[in-house]
């Protein structure tokens, strides 16, 4: 009964009575302070009985009300810490930012993010800033290191994309989801170079039986602003056709070949996407392709039944984010213009309408470096009018990040996410302040 579950808010322990009772006397006394100030012509003989003075009824008017307000305000700032205290002991503190999470992140803008990899997940830390209104569909092809062992020893999807996108979407990555991507150190047996993340959704999935449900658990548990969708919940890998004619199948194999890619494809045809993510494309506001692996990150998703053509028929707004630099094995010596024509076969590139692409100059000591691992800044070659009729905005994006490979550390460069965020929204501005037009 309802009376029931009221009464349970009196029962010892339960940190409410002692500042229901202050909000009721506090409320009390705001009404009698009230009454005065709105009946003193009324009680004006009650106070002249009582040789009572202007100034004194006004002084203790105003006493009344500000001890009412005062009391009030601090009893629902105390009910609502106790509630939060028990519910959730990490958000105390916090309970304004818990509120600006729900109401004004919630009312922020629909984003669809496709890709893989790091690039996605550095795009979600920036986003997650603005909207909580997320979708992140994640390739899930990968076959190498922790996820493609768990994917051939436990017939899984391979779970470290998901992962590492759940993890950027957490609000708060600095606990739970930092004890989430630590990695087992190489000599300790069969949990060697595992990810602790990519072992709880295995025992999720073994637990509740269905991948998809293993993501919605883990998502519960990080607490994340959005949703991570597996790309499909089929189990196929990436095959590449190589420049020799040869096909190269597995996501880890294709950029090690050293070939040039002619076109990609499905190990089996007709791989249906996984539920909500036609349905996710359709409703966006903004679709987002990249930052990431062009080959084997975001290419990959478009090859699975009806995602590009949902995606050249939405009418959201839709960016693509260049890499920074170019990637050995996949995009070698490759401009802006190279990108796009390589998304060609899969996608038409004439439905998007913004490129970012970094402006920011990199180190010369670490551009050295890139160049000895065949790796450049990809080339805007895009400038003004341009074949694919879209607009490319160039901006200062680049991180300095540093990087542990076994007994040393390394600067490499990364999409910082707060600046990549900015760009986006900098779009949006423009659009609805009518300095961009959409192309119908």
């Amino acid at each position: 009964m309802w009376w029931q579950r009221t009464l349970k808010w009196l029962y010892p322990g339960m940190g409410v009575k002692r500042w229901a009772l202050l909000i009721g006397f506090s409320a009390l006394l705001l009404v009698v302070g009230l009454i005065g100030l709105i009946g003193r012509e009324r009680l004006k003989a009650l106070y002249d009985f009582f040789s009572v003075s202007d100034i004194r009824i006004y002084l203790a008017i105003a006493l009344l009300i500000s001890i009412g307000l005062l009391g009030i305000g601090l009893g629902v700032n105390q009910i609502i810490r106790s509630i939060i205290r028990e519910i959730s002991p990490e958000a105390e503190g916090r309970t304004s930012e818990l509120i600006y999470d729900k109401r004004v992140l919630g009312r922020g803008p629909r984003v669809c993010a496709l890709g893989g990899g790091t690039g996605l997940s550095t795009l979600l830390r920036g986003l997650k800033a603005s909207t909580s209104n997320i979708s992140a569909i994640v390739t899930v092809m990968d076959n190498g290191g922790s996820s493609g062992r768990l994917r051939r020893e436990l017939g899984m999807l391979p779970p470290g994309d998901i992962r590492n996108n759940l993890i950027a979407l957490a609000a708060d990555e600095s606990k739970l989801a930092r004890l989430f991507a630590h990695r087992f150190r190489d000599g300790l047996g069969e949990l060697g170079g595992h990810s602790l993340g990519n072992l709880v959704l295995a025992g999720m999935q073994e637990l509740t039986g269905n991948f998809e449900q293993a993501v919605a658990e883990m998502s519960q548990i990080l607490n994340i602003q959005g949703q991570v969708l597996p790309a499909t919940l089929e189990d196929v890998e990436l095959c590449a056709e190589m420049s020799d004619g040869n096909v190269v199948r597995g996501e880890a194999q294709i950029p090690r070949s050293g070939k040039r890619i002619v076109r990609l494809s499905l190990s089996r045809p007709h791989v249906a996407p996984s539920r909500k993510v036609l349905e996710e494309i359709e409703q966006a506001d903004l679709i987002i392709l990249g930052p990431g692996s062009l080959y084997t990150s975001i290419i990959p998703n478009l090859l699975i039944d009806g995602i590009s053509r949902a995606i050249e028929a939405a009418p959201a707004l839709k960016f693509y984010i260049a890499n920074l630099m170019t990637q050995p094995g996949e995009t070698e010596g490759f401009t802006l213009s190279d990108h796009l024509q390589a998304l060609a076969p899969y996608l038409d590139p004439t439905v998007l309408d913004f490129v970012i692409i970094n402006s920011e100059p990199i180190p010369e000591e670490i551009l050295r470096r890139y160049r000895e691992e065949n790796s450049i800044p990809v080339i805007c070659d895009l400038a003004g009018h341009n074949p694919f009729g879209l607009e490319v905005v160039a901006a200062p994006l680049i991180d300095l990040v540093r990087v542990k490979e076994e007994r040393h550390e390394k600067l490499t460069v990364k999409h910082n996410p707060e600046k990549l965020a900015r760009v986006i929204t900098s779009c949006l501005s423009r659009l609805s302040e009518g300095g961009h037009k959409r192309r119908s």
